[in-house]
């Protein structure tokens, strides 16, 4: 069998950008009328942490919920978090020795198969550490952020929940993106409450067709609510399913997924590479923002420092990431990015960053994908 290292090789990505829209007014909470759901509180019970065999170098929690790539999970505790995979209603938290462990608060399978769908939701078949020590031995500067930045998993989502997701994404921070995917996510089914938060099962292609474009901009959607609904629209009319499509990507080679996803509206390719990376296997997909460009330009094409951003330079940067960490160059990117985030840039030792460094590099609230 060849090794790792020789299996990450590089593959094209992406080509273009799309302008920026204007900003949008106030998010509303106010959900649809007809779309309300009548909650139930739940009953206070005795929580059964089960060990999920994943050590906290292969999972760290903080290091991959709140930082971009899905905006439904919720801290629940110091060190826990809770989301929905399917239709399970699901708490992870830290041991004390770091270990993972989670707790199931609902299913609607056994708890094999729940278990089975949230190891998967967690990619927990590829090994971070494996992948990690190949980057390491091409990148000093990546095996020391390594050492403090352990556990950042890229995860495994539902496609159609990731896209309708990064459509809330474009131009937005991490924040107001979370207050559109909760009003697009209690349209769903109740699942239950932990904490004082409300958790919902993410709403099929039938049901986010029951909302107009209207409620959307009342909710305060703005330009993303037409592309929301476009985007409803021309999945159901896909021959076998809107859903079944979106799985099929999996199968196919990346330029052809971004090519795919790009006919949808209001995705264009970066957003493309965000729900290829995030969603449908596309390991060395590259989201290339202006964050990205900083971090290519200080690291990876320092000749391009100060260079206005373009679609062909988007497309360089893309080919600069696979060529330095091949097949699993989106996990590498995902770590980078993190590291630039001002909750962990705060914690990493002083020596990482240069004096010199534009504060105009730091991203707000953790946003990873502005624009399309």
């Amino acid at each position: 069998m060849p090794s790792l290292s020789s299996r990450l090789t590089s593959l094209p990505i992406m080509k273009r950008l799309r302008p920026t829209p204007p900003p949008t007014p106030p998010l509303s909470t106010t959900k649809p009328r007809s779309q309300t759901h009548h909650t139930k509180k739940s009953k206070p019970t005795s929580i059964k942490w089960v060990p999920l065999n994943l050590t906290q170098s292969e999972l760290s929690l903080p290091l991959t919920f709140p930082t971009g790539q899905t905006f439904r999970w919720k801290q629940t505790g110091p060190l826990q978090y809770t989301g929905v995979v399917h239709s399970h209603l699901v708490s992870l938290n830290h041991l004390q020795n770091g270990d993972v462990s989670y707790c199931f608060h609902h299913t609607t399978t056994s708890e094999t198969s729940a278990r089975s769908a949230l190891l998967d939701f967690l990619n927990a078949s590829i090994s971070l550490s494996e992948i990690w020590e190949v980057f390491s031995a091409s990148d000093p500067r990546f095996a020391e952020l390594a050492c403090h930045l352990g556990g950042a998993r890229v995860l495994r989502q539902d496609p159609l929940e990731c896209l309708i997701q990064f459509l809330c994404s474009s131009n937005n921070n991490i924040k107001r993106i979370t207050k559109m995917v909760d009003f697009v996510s209690s349209l769903g089914n109740y699942l239950g409450t932990v904490e004082g938060l409300e958790f919902y099962q993410f709403p099929s292609l039938e049901q986010l067709a029951l909302v107009s474009e209207a409620q959307l901009r009342e909710a305060g959607f703005g330009y993303r609510a037409k592309y929301v609904v476009g985007t409803v629209n021309a999945l159901q009319s896909k021959p076998g399913g809107g859903a079944e499509w979106l799985a099929s990507l999996r199968n196919l080679d990346l330029q052809e997924v971004i090519d795919a996803l790009s006919t949808l509206p209001g995705v264009g390719p970066k957003v493309a590479a965000c729900i290829a990376l995030f969603s449908l296997d596309q390991h060395h997909a590259i989201p290339v923002d202006t964050h990205v460009w900083q971090i290519a330009t200080r690291y990876l094409l320092p000749e391009l420092a100060g260079v206005r951003l373009t679609p062909k330079l988007c497309s360089r940067v893309a080919e600069a990431f696979v060529s330095k960490y091949g097949k699993y160059a989106g996990w590498a990117q995902t770590l980078l990015f993190i590291a630039e985030l001002p909750s962990q840039k705060a914690l990493l030792p002083s020596h990482f960053w240069s004096t010199k460094e534009n504060k105009s590099t730091k991203t707000k609230n953790g946003e990873m994908c502005n624009g399309n």
